[in-house]
């Protein structure tokens, strides 16, 4: 790997451990690995350290400290780790717990989230220990307390685990602004940052530690051995996998006999509800009643760290997870990793796969299952790119600026600040190094006003310019409010489908709070098994009636999911388009795509096909985006809609990751005019005033900006009091503040995310107008998986899959005889 300036690899002559260090080492046969000893002689004030799993990067990054501490400790906070997850945070304490204890240091390690006792975190703000071990939230919270100065004024380091989780996240916004604080109250401390997988490492480097004024990179990146390429294998031995279908349910008996053979197993799924119906599938096939259990994030705290403690002491054969268990929890007898269904991100891939062989000199083994045929050459696209090292980078965003507006008001918390002092602060920490100070004057006049709409109701007064730039709390009993509040998360909530236009009538089920947001009067969906017409949102209640004559409009949904990487997606679509990457495909994949050259064409990177072919009474539309499921989705609304302007009745759509097909019943003229760009801008523009998604997106924004605010003294607000009250706030601000600075956050915010309006763009800009139309005379091979997608869902009872694989069978021939 090339190093440009301020990277290098680390150098095992740059420092020597001394006793009792080298004899810890030396008592276990070890050598500290060149990456350890390379952040020991670091003088930077941030590192970057790259180092695979099981490389030690933890015990590296902790190495200074313990070093340091060794000389002196209980001189208040010297090092402040931060990770992405409490959970994390508890297992690094578990594993820092031997080297201190064995090498008899007197350092104390505590970790501060959410989980530790009250009586524990009062004793830390006035005692606090040698290393605190904490999460982004628990910091911004002690960064908001009166004895922050104080109590930061000893830190030395701080150390910033999984960076790459962190990184171009809210959750990282906010972060990156407490190391900008920190920066201030402790200058002259040093940031180390650890990962195993980053893929444009100097964008990291930035967002950790932008350049100075000068241009000048404060950022010493270390990369560590990579070790041993990983063993990794897509399974074709499970059987042919289906045309269409995300489960991978096919494999689950070849997957239990891999399972067999192993000592432990982590079995990765992409989504919670593939998991759930997979585990169910694999235990149907373990008659040998191999023990093994499922983790995911819907799953109660008892019920995970039951399994955590399962897997820990190796009482499990595989656990079934989803991406709750894709960071570093550290389980040394995992000796396979099973990826169930295509990764979609390289990154990911690389990370899940860093889980098995713990151990620097071992590869991490791994199987990846594709779910459907498609899934096949994403499954081996990924694969080049690990083997190439072409991890699927995209730039980081901007900081958001509801993340600034509660970063504001917890500074406040802490004591009155200088405008001019913060805003040169804040543009210190990475994501925000571009932020005008128009915009910081904009979220500081939010904070002292609600703006102008609002500046006539107290509870959105929170800072009083006391006098010329200088502000503080005007209330300073609101401070408890402000800490009980913060947070970037927002959980989504799940909406109950109601009969009736009142939603009075009976419950028939749920769905995902976005995928209402998306729905406008008169669509069709379907739910329990009915097709019903949406008719309102009210509150927390999606108002719906029969609609039994009707094909549903959306045909498939699947709630917002793991896009495919825009890498990825053109490292699919060259595979597709050249017949050399087809050498190493299963022959029913080679037929598949042969079949498909012989029909129609092939996708390629720098066009766009679309096709249009009749079936029964009935004219289809697919257009070949590979723009991930999201923006596909959100493509197949807009055509629907420009569909209807044109007088071509669309019925309905039904999306992948690859594609998107609408079906109607008048043929379709010109389909490349549908595409045209302005046309889709516009058309995305209108459908997003017309549909409650706005709402939903503002009401995000006001919880995180704290215009809404989640929980008060005493109580926390339910669901549907919170909606209630974002829903009048934002047709107010609407009807008399359109420029308020909350609805320009939200429209930034509903293009991205479920919405993923960029990657549509990237298409147009990809494409500059070379569009393929192929007019088929039936179904092609490619559009297949779309057309049983399509038939699937009013398909009942056990018989699904039979009717499924039949009609599988049925399409192939037709295409068959048509050859």
């Amino acid at each position: 790997m090339n190093n440009p300036a301020g990277e290098r690899a680390a150098n095992t002559d740059e420092v020597a451990l001394t006793p009792p260090f080298s004899d810890w080492f030396a008592a276990r046969g070890w050598q500290p690995h060149p990456h350890q000893c390379a952040m020991l002689a670091a003088t930077a004030p941030a590192t970057l350290l790259i180092a695979p799993t099981g490389a030690g990067k933890t015990l590296a990054g902790f190495l200074p400290s313990l070093v340091d501490l060794a000389e002196v400790s209980g001189a208040g906070l010297h090092t402040l780790y931060v990770s992405p997850l409490k959970a994390l945070a508890a297992d690094i304490r578990r594993n820092l717990s031997s080297p201190v204890e064995e090498m008899g240091l007197a350092i104390l390690v505590e970790d501060r989230t959410g989980d530790t006792k009250q009586s524990v975190r009062v004793r830390q703000r006035r005692d606090p220990p040698d290393i605190l071990l904490t999460t982004p939230e628990s910091l911004a919270l002690m960064l908001s307390w009166d004895e922050a100065p104080k109590l930061f004024s000893t830190l030395r380091r701080v150390v910033v685990d999984e960076v790459h989780a962190l990184a171009g996240t809210k959750r990282g916004d906010q972060l990156a602004l407490g190391l900008a604080r920190l920066s201030t109250l402790a200058p002259g401390h040093r940031v180390a940052a650890l990962s195993a997988t980053v893929d444009a490492p100097g964008e990291i480097a930035d967002w950790l530690c932008p350049p100075d004024a000068d241009g000048v990179v404060h950022v010493d990146t270390i990369f560590a051995d990579p070790g041993p390429p990983p063993d990794i294998t897509v399974m074709h031995d499970a059987g042919d996998p289906p045309w269409a279908g995300m489960g991978g349910r096919y494999a689950a008996r070849a997957i239990l006999d891999q399972i067999a053979a192993h000592r432990t197993t982590i079995v990765f799924i992409n989504t919670r509800a593939q998991a759930e119906l997979f585990f169910q599938a694999l235990w149907a096939e373990n008659a040998e009643a191999l023990p093994i259990a499922l983790h995911h994030g819907s799953l109660g705290l008892e019920a995970r760290q039951k399994v955590e403690a399962a897997m820990a002491a190796g009482e499990l054969r595989a656990v079934v997870a989803t991406s709750s268990l894709d960071l570093g929890l550290d389980w040394g007898d995992v000796d396979l990793v099973i990826q169930v269904g295509a990764p979609k991100q390289v990154k990911k891939l690389v990370q899940r796969i860093g889980r098995a062989n713990h151990r620097y000199d071992a590869p991490s083994k791994a199987l990846i299952v594709p779910a459907n045929r498609m899934e096949v050459i994403e499954c081996h696209a990924a694969l080049d790119a690990i083997d190439g090292g072409d991890l699927d980078g995209e730039r980081l965003p901007a900081g958001g600026l509801d993340v600034l507006c509660q970063h504001l008001c917890l500074v406040a918390c802490g004591g009155s600040f200088e405008a001019d002092a913060l805003f040169e602060e804040v543009r210190r920490a990475g994501p925000y190094r571009g932020l005008t100070r128009a915009d910081f004057d904009r979220c500081l006049d939010f904070c002292a006003t609600g703006g102008y709409a609002l500046r006539a109701y107290d509870q959105w007064k929170r800072l009083i310019e006391h006098r010329p730039g200088r502000f503080a709390l005007r209330d300073p009993r609101t401070a408890q409010r402000l800490r009980m509040n913060v947070g970037t998360i927002v959980a989504p909530e799940t909406l109950n489908v109601r009969m009736g236009r009142r939603g009075g009538g009976a419950k028939i089920g749920e769905v995902e709070e976005m995928f209402a947001a998306t729905l406008t009067p008169g669509d069709s969906f379907l739910i329990g098994g009915r097709v019903v017409r949406y008719d309102g949102l009210h509150e927390m209640t999606v108002q719906v009636s029969a609609n039994p004559t009707q094909e549903p409009k959306i045909a498939v949904f699947y709630g917002t999911k793991l896009a495919t990487s825009v890498r990825l997606s053109h490292l699919v679509m060259e595979r597709l388009s050249d017949r050399a990457g087809w050498e190493d495909l299963p022959r029913p994949v080679q037929v598949w795509l042969d079949l498909q050259a012989r029909h129609s064409r092939l996708p390629s990177p720098d066009r766009l096909l679309v096709e249009v072919f009749p079936r029964g009474d009935r004219w289809h539309l697919v257009v070949y985006a590979f723009a991930g499921q999201n923006a596909d989705q959100t493509l197949g609304l807009l055509l629907s809609k420009r569909m209807e302007e044109a007088g071509l009745d669309p019925l309905g759509f039904v999306t992948n990751d690859y594609a998107v097909m609408v079906w109607g019943l008048k043929p379709i003229p010109d389909p490349a005019a549908l595409l045209e760009a302005a046309g889709l801008l516009a058309g995305a523009e209108a459908w997003l005033s017309e549909n409650n998604l706005m709402k939903r997106t503002f009401r995000t924004v006001g919880v995180v900006a704290g215009l809404i605010e989640r929980t008060t003294p005493g109580r926390r607000k339910t669901g549907r009091q919170a909606t209630f009250s974002s829903d009048i706030l934002y047709d107010t601000l609407r009807k008399y503040d359109p420029d308020h600075l909350m609805l320009e956050i939200t429209r930034r915010e509903a293009m991205r995310g479920l919405v993923d309006f960029g990657r549509i763009e990237e298409l147009l800009t990809r494409i500059d107008g070379r569009i393929d139309v192929v007019q088929a005379r039936r179904c092609t091979p490619l559009a297949t998986p779309l057309m049983l997608e399509m038939g699937r869902v009013p398909i009942r009872g056990g018989g699904a899959e039979e009717t499924l694989l039949a009609e599988e069978a049925a399409m192939l021939e037709e295409i068959d005889r048509a050859g």
